[in-house]
């Protein structure tokens, strides 16, 4: 299909792309600016294209279920850092509400190049495809894809079959996904771009990755027989070529931000040397025990040195180049280098790994008791490279070495593998078995937490125990509505257990409220602080998905004027926030304060949450919890490993002495100090729906979803589910 290519005004094409593949209809309708006005792009826009597509009873499975991705008028713009964000958004396999994961690289921005907004796919074709928007001769089609099952030998045929026609390598973009997420429910997608800079084996430049892992999509994709989505565009060009209100106050804007991670970024987190593994170091404080142990069981480990940012920047990261993963970013945190895989049918194959993050870090490092940066590299690749999510991933294999550790799994039930704590070769033997869909373990495993958590509890019956024990396995489990943990250890920090209990609407995920650090810095002293800071950082964080940008430049790097923010919160880093703000008004020529800019996020955070009422339906605030394992010591062997806080904590809670609290059972303490947290969660979840607007139930009202312009854009359906539950 030929299609006509406008200019960008003000940060906008004005256009998406429509594509069915049962049909084989492309579309490239108009967007109405008041419908932008109202949802920006991004996450707010995709969520309101989902709305449109899906109803209550629509599977994650099904052909209408749409896959859309939409950067924002903010993305793609090299004049100013972090600018690099594109979302993926659909009803997650995983969960079944719907399912939202952020990606970098260069397709969000190569997608506006070539004239759109968003892409939108619905329907299932009859054998795998790629889609291609070619920004070059304004065309968009579909072709057979390559008959590749993994990622990484995929790109050299898709490369090879643009550049053959001109392209050069740095104009093609793609996302893809590998036969991973055929045989599981938390697929990822992979964003590849070509970085100059780096070379392996006397090659120059290479193609590298980011993923949108989380909740799924790229089962989604793949069982839409979707193996590649191309775009191929150049970087615009001349005088203002995106349209911006005030170009100058933009560019003004970026060169603010750029000087703070310059002068800022070295002197703290070293971001452009360690990356985000770098947060590995402060979570393994002794003071904050944040950092996941053994399936979150303990917060801190001597051996986390060998795992830190500080060791790969040391000793596996390549530093040639600039490491952003996209143009203008000087924080530089896309870290990565060459690593030879000691494991499975690649055995002695020397690759590139993009990362680890420090979710990936963490993950298949400290919570599974790995203490090996070249494994957790190996493991990363694996992952990338079959198309699965790494945190999902990771936080199954914890559960599953768990119940080892409690005798509610053998070998007899793991395919002869031993999940010991530590146990490299079992941990890779499962990512390839787990890909491959070839157990009855690993296909169960593959579809989640929850049907795991069923699986286990019958084996271990079969085997002759006693009684049912899914409620000691939902205990640890480490799930919130299906989607398991990001790696963050939330005993010590209630905000952040809100966070996922509540905040975030895809399930245990940091992207929306990431509070645990300010948290434990004493940012939210009050449960009323608390519940605020639950309304304020995803306004921001979130805000940052529906324009296109990268929330590392501000949440990392704390801006030193911010230290005289005064009655405002300083660590929201509001001197930072206000230069966003230069950015945005300059952008859209507005005139907005940051926090009237990020207000506006309430309406997709409503949104969100009329969906999950859509399908949770009463029960909406009963998915609204997290384990007891993210709450405090579920037995009392975990207790006595941090009993001298704990005493500490339940004699302020009581009003008496250490020594009064010393002499007390630990089972009695430990029962008290659960019982004293979980009240505070639900506190604080209630405290955190009153300042939202919502029921008790954590329904939103009529009342809340009209007074912010929300209610004339629900279906109707909507409308009357939200009346007969809240109104």
């Amino acid at each position: 299909m030929k299609f006509n290519r406008s200019s960008l005004k003000r940060g906008y094409a004005g256009k998406m792309i429509s594509i069915d593949l049962k049909t084989g209809n492309i579309t490239t309708p108009e967007l109405d600016r008041n419908l932008l006005d109202y949802f920006l792009g991004g996450r707010a826009l995709s969520l309101y294209l989902l709305h449109r597509r899906i109803n209550a009873r629509t599977s994650p499975h099904d052909p209408e279920n749409p896959l859309i991705f939409s950067p924002g008028p903010l993305a793609g713009i090299p004049q100013f850092p972090g600018t690099s964000k594109c979302m993926a958004v659909s009803l997650s396999p995983l969960t079944g509400i719907p399912g939202i994961s952020n990606f970098g690289g260069h397709f969000g921005a190569h997608l506006k190049y070539a004239g759109f907004d968003a892409l939108e796919i619905t329907g299932k074709s009859n054998m795998d495809v790629m889609i291609v928007i070619d920004g070059f001769k304004n065309e968009i089609y579909i072709a057979e894809a390559p008959p590749e099952g993994e990622v990484f030998n995929m790109e050299r045929p898709i490369v090879e079959r643009f550049t053959r026609d001109g392209r050069d390598r740095k104009e093609i973009v793609f996302l893809t996904t590998g036969e991973g997420a055929s045989h599981t429910a938390y697929g990822c997608i992979n964003s590849h771009y070509f970085d100059r800079t780096k070379h392996m084996d006397g090659t120059r430049g290479l193609f590298r990755t980011k993923q949108a892992g989380r909740t799924g999509l790229g089962t989604v994709m793949i069982e839409k027989r979707i193996r590649a989505i191309v775009v191929l565009a150049e970087s615009l060009k001349g005088e203002n070529p995106f349209g911006a209100a005030d170009w100058n106050r933009v560019k003004q804007a970026g060169m603010r931000l750029g000087k703070v991670i310059r002068e800022v970024d070295p002197q703290s987190l070293k971001m452009q040397s360690r990356g985000s593994a770098g947060l590995i170091a402060f979570m393994n404080k002794e003071e904050y025990q944040s950092l996941p142990v053994h399936n979150y069981q303990i917060g801190s480990d001597p051996r986390a040195d060998q795992i830190t940012g500080k060791y790969y920047a040391e000793h596996l990261f390549d530093h040639r180049g600039m490491d952003g993963c996209f143009p203008g970013c000087n924080l530089r945190c896309t870290k990565g280098g060459p690593v030879t895989l000691r494991f499975g049918e690649h055995n002695g194959r020397r690759v590139w790994v993009d990362g680890p993050e420090y979710e990936t870090a963490a993950g298949f490092g400290s919570n599974i008791g790995m203490w090996n940066a070249e494994f957790i590299m190996e493991a990363n690749w694996y992952c990338d490279n079959y198309g699965i999510d790494t945190i999902t991933t990771a936080v199954m294999i914890a559960f599953i070495m768990e119940c080892f550790q409690r005798g509610y799994l053998t070998r007899e039930d793991t395919d002869g593998l031993m999940f010991t704590w530590g146990n490299e070769e079992a941990v890779i033997n499962f990512i390839h078995s787990l890909a491959k869909g070839e157990t009855e373990f690993t296909r169960t495993a593959g579809r989640g937490m929850l049907p795991l958590i069923d699986w286990v509890a019958g084996r271990y019956l079969k085997r002759g125990g006693k009684n049912d024990p899914r409620p000691e396995l939902r205990q640890f489990a480490m799930q919130t509505k299906g989607l398991p943990f990001s790696l963050y250890r939330t005993h010590r920090s209630l905000s952040m257990q809100g966070s996922y209990a509540a905040a975030s609407d895809i399930g245990a995920h940091h992207a929306a409220a990431w509070l645990i650090k300010a948290d434990l810095l004493g940012a939210f002293p009050s449960l009323e602080d608390k519940a605020r800071a639950l309304i304020a950082y995803p306004r921001v964080r979130l805000g940052n998905d529906n324009l296109g940008l990268c929330k590392l430049p501000w949440v990392d790097v704390f801006n030193p004027e911010s230290e005289k923010a005064g009655h405002t919160d300083k660590f929201i880093n509001p001197a930072s926030q206000e230069i966003y703000a230069e950015f945005y008004n300059g952008m859209l020529g507005t005139n907005l304060t940051w926090e009237e800019i990020f207000a506006q996020t309430d309406r997709d955070i409503n949104l969100q949450r009329v969906m999950n009422v859509m399908i949770f339906g009463k029960d909406t605030g009963r998915h609204d919890w997290i384990p007891e394992r993210a709450i405090g010591p579920i037995d009392d062997a975990l207790y006595e490993a941090e009993r001298e806080y704990h005493d500490q904590e339940l004699g302020h809670a009581l009003g008496k002495s250490l020594e009064e609290i010393s002499v007390l059972p630990i089972s009695q303490k430990r029962e008290l100090i659960m019982k004293r947290r979980k009240e505070q969660l639900r506190e604080l979840i209630q405290a955190y729906y009153r300042e939202r607007g919502w029921t008790s139930s954590g329904i939103p009202t009529p009342a809340t979803l009209q007074k912010i312009g929300l209610w004339g854009f629900l279906t109707e359906e909507a409308r009357q589910k939200i009346t007969a539950l809240a109104g």
